[in-house]
């Protein structure tokens, strides 16, 4: 099933839905003690298309099974809280003027994984009950926020409830390198070996 060239988005979204709803993924088992976290991983040219998918999966889940989704955006997330600290206008300005490299230095630690985003999601879960969560808006903060930076600071914040993350790019297990997350399918991949791939979970 996780084989791209036996994948198609209408089978996809069939199986993503069948997990979400089921009793095994609601209730967590099956797990071994690992994190609640599971991965949904697409080529990225197929973003738009998942997006619409995923909007109809959210309202089925909500109007069909009774069930309650908390949707974290990254991009979204990241954008609110530099507002709030009052840069997110001067940012705009320095992007014009300041070398790339330095200014993806200085937006990474305004929005370090474990002093930043970590804590604003923390907080955002607490004032919502849900049945899980979904991560989303990866693809727009790459490079800045790493996704596997971002789940290993999330282990102690999503708790009690299954996550599942909206990833553009792969997610595949290597001999030599293990379980590797490719953001938008560049060269660049990250280890993160905690997170279960959805398409090879029982529906």
């Amino acid at each position: 099933m996780s084989d791209l060239a036996m994948r198609n988005i209408q089978s996809d979204e069939l199986h993503v839905y069948g997990v979400l709803r089921s009793e095994r993924f609601l209730k967590m088992e099956g797990l071994s003690k690992e994190v609640p976290f599971f991965i949904y991983h697409f080529p990225p040219s197929w973003a738009l298309s998942v997006k619409e998918m995923r909007d109809r999966v959210h309202t089925k889940l909500q109007s069909d099974d009774g069930l309650s989704i908390v949707e974290i955006n990254l991009y979204e997330l990241a954008v609110d809280l530099l507002k709030k600290r009052g840069v997110w206008d001067r940012l705009l300005g320095l992007e014009q003027t300041m070398d790339k490299a330095e200014f993806r230095e200085v937006l990474q630690g305004m929005l370090d994984p474990h002093d930043h985003l970590a804590p604003a999601i923390r907080t955002h879960l607490e004032d919502q009950s849900s049945d899980m969560v979904f991560l989303t808006g990866i693809g727009e903060v790459f490079p800045i926020v790493r996704t596997h930076t971002v789940l290993e600071n999330l282990q102690s914040v999503v708790v009690g409830r299954p996550m599942l993350v909206w990833f553009p790019g792969t997610y595949e297990y290597t001999q030599s390198g293990g379980h590797q997350l490719r953001a938008l399918n560049l060269s660049a991949s990250d280890s993160y070996y905690r997170a279960k791939d959805i398409l090879e979970q029982e529906a």
